[in-house]
């Protein structure tokens, strides 16, 4: 009799040891259990906030760009632009504010500012009507001012994954007043637009925009060439040139404007 307790105590030993053992073991999965359900829901999380990005209807971003010089002359230059669009099924609607101002020697030497709207109804997948509105004050232009109103139908020409061409015509109204005028004059035009776009790679873009108004006292043609590289998911940087031509300019203006402008670009 003495003897069997040794044996049961170590046989209860034995069995408390596995029994612990298999509640650690227990313990264990559920730890390994919530930790996969933590990384799972995690994971979906991330994905549902990726695709509701994704699906977002709104794009803006700002650039913003400086050049300082100085020495046998002192400069200064400073670019600022903002771009928003929002786009659903059959609406797109978007919006542009730029504005540059240059001053040499404390004198300025350029400064302007341009706004423009445009908005877009699309009947088809390619097809769709368009109204667009701008106003311009360019300081050393020769006008105090000038504003455009035009409508039209527009047309997806290219669409593809990497490159889209829209094509634009339409009727327009233009009213300006030059420098020292007394009175502002409008005039009717028709615009013909080509907006171009290619996504190089994932993280560049080039774009290429040409309108022209053929107006019965001017006419206007204006090229913007871009190429964007992007550094992040937020920031890019962007390298343009832009083209604008006047056949009728005020006394003593160029009819050519140019402007070369490199600027950071942040997404919202």
């Amino acid at each position: 009799m003495t003897m069997a307790f040794p044996f049961r105590s170590r046989r209860w030993m034995f069995t408390s040891k596995s029994q612990n053992n298999s509640r650690k073991e227990k313990e264990m999965k559920k730890k390994h259990v919530v930790v996969a359900v933590a990384l799972a829901l995690a994971a979906s999380s991330a994905v549902a906030a990726e695709k509701e990005k994704k699906e977002s209807p709104w794009d803006t971003s700002a650039e913003l760009g400086y050049v300082n010089t100085s020495g046998n002359t002192n400069t200064e230059t400073l670019v600022f632009k903002f771009d928003t669009a929002y786009e659903i099924e059959k609406w797109k609607h978007q919006g542009h504010f730029e504005t540059l101002k240059t001053t040499t020697d404390d004198v300025t030497t350029a400064d302007k500012m341009l706004v423009t709207a445009q908005s877009d109804y699309k009947f088809t997948k390619r097809d769709y009507f368009f109204g667009l509105v701008s106003y311009e004050d360019d300081r050393f232009s020769g006008f105090e001012y000038q504003a455009k109103l035009s409508v039209g139908y527009g047309r997806k020409v290219i669409l593809t994954e990497r490159h889209e061409l829209d094509a634009e015509i339409g009727p327009g109204y233009r009213n300006f007043k030059e420098d020292n005028a007394p009175d502002s004059e409008d005039e009717a035009f028709a615009r013909l637009a080509a907006k171009y776009k290619w996504a190089i790679s994932d993280n560049s873009e080039f774009k290429q925009d040409l309108v022209a108004d053929f107006g019965e006292k001017q006419d206007e043609w204006k090229s913007v060439t871009a190429l964007k590289s992007n550094i992040n998911k937020t920031l890019a940087l962007k390298l343009s040139y832009t083209v604008k031509y006047l056949d009728v300019v005020p006394v003593g203006n160029d009819n050519y404007d140019r402007e070369t402008a490199a600027t950071i670009v942040y997404t919202f």
